[in-house]
């Protein structure tokens, strides 16, 4: 898991620095906009300008919690509680630099700890883990190994230190013809006047606490790959003085009103001393670091994952550039083929007319190549049914391009009011699949069994009590005997264990229930895997 929630509100970039007056560029005798005037409240309500421009430095310890709405465990459920941590960050504004040391402790997918430092210059990042003794490592056990950030996630922490920091402010103020009014935002009660700023690379949409003038909420506008277009709120809060400046200690992000990050500092050294040598880039990865990525960034993706701590730090979303160059299909059986090459898989299915596909992992762009390439390989046959084993964002996130070739989805008992709020949700920011209406999508819901058959091969899904989460479902193709299985089993990821658990356990239960006789079975992770090891382990014959 990764900084992209480390608020650092101090961080005051010199080049948003602008002349030293509190009045905004031009005449001083000039009457102020509306707009101007909201700026400049904010400006006063912080300190003051000049107190904004004097910071050169800070350092900033602090705590974050973190939850993910969709690892939830029923489908539209709780948001699962992912991580806390702790952080010790330093600042050089003049040099727009930052280090953080992080100890990150996970809750989920498993207990871990994850402790290393991450480096933010203007053009390149690092990730080092760090040994007990605080030594530098290339390579640790439950520990980020020493590599150069991907261009996609520094662009990303780049945009999240842009949406924290006051000289945002300085910026709008000196830059008005960027500055755009919203229409007031009401949340909770309360009619917050809005002001959006085009700051090039970025947009943001800062909400002015009508009583304070302070900023309440700085807000993009985002694509997430399950709800489509959504509000990414940093939401700001319990202000206090620290030195000549108003500091927001409580910092929490809110997706479309659900908290996904809540942020509390702790302590603030303004301007401290600076280590330059402990902030740079090391050399091994400066030479070959990617630059911040541009054009469509998956922001969400880069986030959420990180929530997690599984993000690949990948300059594609859906694999690591490197260790693979592209997605692949490899065929299991005639007429079947296992999209691997990925950090996710599918499994399409040949029918005498028609195709079937098991999951739509990451995004839309992974499941428009496996539709182009499936197609290319069946003679165009379209894509009748796309059956996903579950809810969660990561093997569900690329279900519109499908739902846009019209196939029908089948989900698990008690999902189809959630796949009916996603398919409603407003998706006019998706990169990958042009909007449209998905109200008349059909949608079966497997309480037990459901069977697609074209007279010849048999599929079927099969519900699946499990502990990972509510209305799971795995798959098998009769006449191959394959089963297809999602996260509570990755075949082919390594070796079985010597003792049964209760995932394993509940994919041989599942298979038992179901009647069906698996030689092995393919995974959303992983690669295939014999299925009789994993029988006699949980002593079934």
């Amino acid at each position: 898991m990764r900084r992209l929630f480390l608020l650092a509100l101090t961080l005051a970039l010199v080049s948003c620095a602008g002349p030293s007056s509190n009045k905004p560029p031009g005449s001083s005798t000039a009457p102020l906009s509306r707009d101007q005037e909201l700026v400049e409240r904010a400006l006063a309500a912080l300190g003051g300008a000049e107190a904004i421009r004097d910071l050169r430095g800070a350092s900033i310890k602090g705590t974050v919690k973190h939850w993910e709405p969709e690892q939830s465990h029923a489908p539209g459920g709780e948001a699962r509680f992912a991580a806390e941590a702790t952080f010790d960050a330093t600042h050089d504004f003049v040099n727009h630099v930052s280090r953080t040391d992080w100890v990150k402790k996970f809750a989920y997918p498993a207990p871990r700890t994850f402790t290393y430092t991450e480096i933010v210059t203007p053009d390149a990042g690092a990730v080092i883990g760090i040994d007990s003794n605080g030594r530098t490592r290339e390579s640790l056990a439950n520990k980020p190994p020493m590599h150069a950030m991907s261009g996609l996630r520094l662009a990303t922490t780049q945009r999240e230190l842009h949406r924290a920091t006051p000289a945002l402010l300085l910026e709008m103020r000196n830059n008005p013809g960027r500055v755009n009014r919203r229409g007031a935002v009401e949340i909770g009660g309360v009619t917050h006047p809005a002001l959006s700023y085009n700051a090039g690379a970025h947009n943001f949409v800062v909400l002015f606490d009508p009583a304070t003038g302070l900023p309440a909420r700085v807000r993009t506008l985002d694509f997430d790959n399950i709800w489509g277009d959504v509000d990414f709120d940093l939401v700001l809060s319990e202000w206090q003085t620290v030195g000549a400046m108003r500091m927001a200690m409580s910092q929490r992000y809110e997706l479309n009103g659900r908290t996904v990050a809540d942020l509390r500092i702790t302590q603030v050294t303004p301007n401290p001393t600076l280590n330059p040598a402990g902030m740079a880039v090391p050399a091994n990865l400066r030479a070959s670091a990617p630059r911040p990525a541009v054009g469509n960034i998956p922001y969400q993706w880069v986030i959420r994952r990180q929530f997690i701590g599984t993000y690949l730090d990948s300059d594609n979303p859906s694999f690591d550039t490197q260790v693979t160059q592209s997605l692949r299909m490899q065929e299991l059986a005639p007429g079947v083929q296992h999209v691997v090459g990925g950090s996710h898989n599918a499994l399409v299915v040949e029918m005498r007319d028609h195709l079937i596909v098991f999951d739509a992992p990451v995004n839309d762009w992974q499941s428009n190549w496996t539709i182009r390439t499936a197609q290319a390989r069946y003679g165009n046959k379209p894509v009748r049914y796309l059956v996903l084993t579950h809810h969660h964002m990561d093997h569900a996130g690329g279900l519109r391009a499908y739902m846009a070739q019209g196939a029908t989805l089948v989900v698990g008992r008690g999902a189809t009011a959630h796949y009916r709020k996603v398919l409603a949700a407003s998706a006019t920011r998706n990169p990958d699949v042009a909007p449209r209406d998905y109200s008349k999508v059909n949608i079966i819901e497997v309480s037990d069994r459901y069977t697609m058959s074209d007279g010849k091969r048999e599929v079927s899904a099969h519900l699946t009590e499990n502990p990972h989460v509510e209305s799971m479902l795995i798959g098998y193709v009769a006449d191959a005997r394959l089963g297809f299985v999602t996260d509570i089993w990755s075949p082919g990821a390594g070796p079985l264990p010597d003792k049964i658990n209760s995932p394993l356990a509940a994919v041989v239960n599942a298979a038992r229930r179901a009647g069906i006789q698996p030689l092995r079975f393919a995974g959303g992770h992983g690669g295939t895997g014999d299925y009789a090891p994993l029988a006699g382990l949980a002593g079934q014959r």
